[in-house]
């Protein structure tokens, strides 16, 4: 179901939501947050077990938890496929548990999907780099919680 959301623009716009971790959430949330059509971002944690978790809880890597932008975006402006492409295009998925200089399982490559079509698009996408021989090491996850970082991060 389409979220209403107030951007900082004041425009009110129906959005959707999706949400994808690849290692420092700073360096994913520069990406989304330059294409056309993504209306917000925020980071944060998600795909763990403990509830409200801070960053040094995270970063023990016992929360479950991976670092993870949280993207509101217009669908009539931008797909989430080419959101999902994005992600794959920005960061190296046949990592584990890290990318580049950090590592720990926060930083895993993973996509949480939030309903049966974005399972299916990332499922899709997968597919497509393993037909090409390129490993794909990313988790494809149902969404729990997602918990935004704190202000000082």
């Amino acid at each position: 179901m389409p979220l209403l959301l107030f951007c900082s623009t004041n425009i009110m716009a129906e959005t959707q939501r999706a949400l994808f971790a690849s290692g420092c959430f700073w360096g994913t949330q520069y990406h989304f947050q330059r294409l056309p059509g993504v209306l917000c971002t925020r980071v944060g944690y998600t795909g763990g077990h403990t509830l409200h978790p801070t960053y040094h809880e995270v970063c023990t890597g016992t929360t479950g938890h991976a670092e993870t932008v949280e993207v509101l975006f217009d669908p009539t402006k931008v797909s989430y496929d080419t959101l999902a492409r994005l992600f794959f295009e920005t960061h190296d998925p046949a990592q584990v548990d890290r990318q580049g200089p950090d590592i720990g399982n926060q930083y895993r490559s993973a996509i949480f999907y939030l309903d049966e079509t974005q399972k299916v698009t990332a499922e899709k996408l997968i597919g497509i780099l393993k037909a090409k021989g390129q490993p794909v090491a990313t988790e494809i996850t149902k969404a729990t919680p997602f918990w935004p970082a704190e202000d000082y991060h």
